[in-house]
């Protein structure tokens, strides 16, 4: 079994880390409906609410 490191094929996992970080964002929004089905059909809404969901994202993780 090879020891943990810090690369794969020899290249370091910047790319990864900030891949994860958008997957877990994306994640964490997929988790309101409204967002994922798009039920507003004006931009300015649907923008609102995208802006709202962030928000409790973010006061989740402070709250904690």
């Amino acid at each position: 079994m090879r020891p943990f490191t810090n690369s794969q094929d020899g290249r370091a996992l910047r790319r990864y880390r900030k891949r994860r970080v958008i997957e877990r964002t994306i994640g964490w929004l997929g988790n309101f409906r409204r967002l994922v089905v798009r039920y507003d059909r004006s931009l300015r809404i649907y923008g609102a609410f995208f802006h709202i969901a962030c928000f409790m994202i973010v006061l989740r993780k402070v709250v904690q």
